[in-house]
């Protein structure tokens, strides 16, 4: 029978903030990730909390922060395996408080932040609170230390958790100036005395780590990459801890913190090759289960697919050869409306990244076989079986490149995909952007690049046209124009939303007044094709569709 104890009592902030505890951040937890938001959040609960009266602070409701779970044994020392956000965030708000109240008040303040050496105990000086490695310096120059926050404004380039430091000791100290001082001091008195946490400690690592994740499941704020960060480092032994941490964190910083954590999600379609059904976590730990061999998780998987991962989404893959086409195609790949494909993109890319032909090559189809998805619009379940088998391929090598391979479309496919294209491709929302960007691409030779904050697709023959318009001779009847006013053969980009009433000028007039810029001409390759045209008629929508459509068959080899 295990003789573990586990203990769970509840402390105001000064017990917490004492000589009982010396809390450190391992190094395997998250670096520090509350935003202004958290932080704020938190700042205005304790002021509702306080309240404006003058009450003696002992009869205001108490306030509880919620729990804290610790790897600790009789001793003070205690890691701090779930609650670095909420002692982090305290530390600094009582930090910004120590900077605006009367010596008197800042003098405690200080005690509650740092232990002075005691030599008949044998103590040394010491803060309360370490954080991990990578940010204590940061931490005890720039919020522990006396007079640190007056130097934060000069502090430039930070990571993503100093910055957070950075960020919310500012916030902090720009709220309590707004306060009078009596106010500051019935706050400081109020966060030590009647604000409380729940300290749950076990000196046993593994018990630590199932509390952790015992309170995970009832909804604290912890991610998946928070979790197996735990839970696989946790099983590095020590003297190799602090080499692998830097390594994750490396990359969770390189990506940032949600593109990091969809990283995992893409791992495991790799690894499952299958539709999740459950939680992700759940298969991390019932199928997957990387602690098994954690360095080697780390090294053979995380870091290359991480890498991959980074160089798709940033377009930023370099090679003597190739390296702008590829980019090309990573950019194309990002327009698509769904993240199906990436499973496939970093799997390929981290086996063949020192081949730039063949990356050409093979992201060339991926972006055709994603596009055309798109395009013809595949459900969910269609797309992951589609790339399931892709991935069965990628990983026995295969032939990618035969008419029966997942990459390749097949003739069915082309006939859906034509006859998306080929109806009344305006009325599809999800794809009339994409499918027009790509269409301009090709009309300028791939030359087009774009930075417009808002680009819509627009209709030349307008959908409601005036009944004494020259559209409504044109067009004589209204069948006619149904048939063509959606079509990709009447439809152009614009760089900025228009005036609505411009929309059914006529041809000439909306040529000058809608369709072209203050220059008079048009950044888009397919919109100045309309400008060349003299009148707009059901023969030039015909030719133009036809045309138009010729194109897309050569880009995406639909033929």
């Amino acid at each position: 029978m295990s003789t573990v104890k586990i203990q769970a009592t509840e402390y105001p902030i000064q017990k917490v903030f004492s000589n009982d505890f010396v809390f450190t951040i391992p190094l395997y937890q998250r670096p520090y990730a509350w935003t202004t938001e958290q932080a704020g959040e938190l700042f205005q609960d304790l002021i509702v909390s306080l309240g404006d009266g003058n009450e003696p602070i002992d009869d205001i409701n108490p306030y509880f922060l919620g729990s804290i779970v610790l790897i600790k044994a009789d001793k003070p020392d205690a890691q701090v395996v779930d609650g670095q956000q909420r002692l982090s965030t305290l530390t600094i708000l009582l930090s910004a408080l120590r900077m605006l109240v009367q010596p008197k008040y800042a003098n405690a303040l200080t005690k509650l932040l740092y232990e002075e050496s005691d030599p008949i105990l044998g103590h040394p000086n010491r803060y309360r609170l370490t954080l991990a490695k990578r940010d204590a310096d940061f931490f005890k120059e720039y919020i522990q230390d006396e007079g640190g926050i007056s130097k934060l404004e000069s502090s430039t380039a930070l990571s993503d958790s100093r910055k957070n430091i950075k960020e919310n000791a500012l916030l902090f100290l720009k709220k309590l100036e707004e306060l009078s001082e009596s106010q500051r001091v019935r706050l400081v008195q109020f966060i030590i005395t009647r604000c409380f946490l729940v300290v749950v400690s076990t000196p046993d690592l593994e018990s630590a780590y199932r509390i952790f994740s015992v309170l995970n499941g009832r909804g604290l704020d912890l991610s998946l990459p928070d979790i197996l960060k735990a839970e696989i480092i946790g099983q590095i032994p020590d003297a190799q801890k602090e080499a692998y941490t830097c390594k994750w964190e490396d990359i969770q910083e390189k990506l940032g913190r949600e593109t990091f954590e969809n990283l995992f999600s893409y791992i495991r379609m790799i690894n499952r090759k299958a539709k999740l059904t459950g939680s992700i976590l759940k298969e991390y730990r019932e199928h997957i289960k990387p602690w098994n061999n954690s360095q080697e998780f780390i090294k053979t998987t995380l870091c290359p697919l991480a890498d991959a991962f980074y160089e798709i989404k940033n377009t930023s893959y370099v090679s003597d050869k190739h390296a702008e086409e590829v980019n090309k195609l990573f950019k194309q790949l990002n327009d698509i409306d769904n993240s199906d494909w990436i499973p496939p993109a970093i799997l390929y890319l981290s086996r063949n990244h020192s081949h730039p032909e063949r990356l050409v090559k093979f992201f060339t189809e991926l972006e055709r076989l994603a596009a055309g998805l798109m395009i013809k619009r595949a459900n969910i379940n269609e797309r992951i079986e589609r790339y399931r088998r892709l991935l069965t391929a990628i990983e026995h090598e295969e032939d990618l490149y035969t008419p029966d391979s997942p990459l390749q479309i097949t003739s069915e496919e082309k006939n859906d995909i034509l006859k998306m294209l080929d109806g009344d491709l305006y009325l599809t929302q999800k794809i009339r952007l994409f499918v027009l960007l790509r269409l301009d691409a090709a009309l300028s030779e791939g030359e087009a690049s774009y930075n417009f904050s808002t680009i819509t697709v627009e209709h030349i023959l307008p959908q409601n046209p005036a009944h004494d318009s020259l559209w409504v001779k044109s067009f004589t009847s209204l069948e006619e124009r149904e048939k063509y006013v959606h079509r990709l053969g009447n439809l152009a980009l614009l760089s900025c939303y228009k005036n609505s009433e411009a929309q059914n000028y006529d041809f000439d007039v909306k040529k000058q007044k809608y369709f072209t810029t203050k220059k008079g001409i048009s950044p888009f390759a397919l919109t100045t094709q309309v400008l060349m045209e003299q009148e707009w008629t059901p023969e030039v929508i015909e030719a133009r569709q036809k045309k138009l459509i010729g194109v897309l068959q050569k880009v995406w080899r639909l033929e």
